[in-house]
């Protein structure tokens, strides 16, 4: 039973990418790892920019910059 945790900024991603992407990754599983999709579950979370860092520095302030 795959437990898949997708983690992305939260940036406007809409309802059918997040269909997308649950759609993909159960894929996968079926594809790779023979799982059967109706165990297979993904959870998407949303994280502000404020609390996702890379390097030094909260992406926040890296989007603003690339402005």
């Amino acid at each position: 039973m795959p437990y898949i945790n997708v983690k992305i900024t939260e940036e406007g991603v809409t309802n059918e990418q997040k269909q997308a992407i649950i759609k993909g990754c159960t894929q996968l599983m079926v594809d790779v790892l023979d799982k059967n999709p109706q165990t297979t579950f993904v959870i998407i979370e949303e994280v502000d920019t404020d609390n996702w860092g890379i390097g030094f520095e909260q992406v926040t302030a890296l989007r603003q910059r690339t402005l």
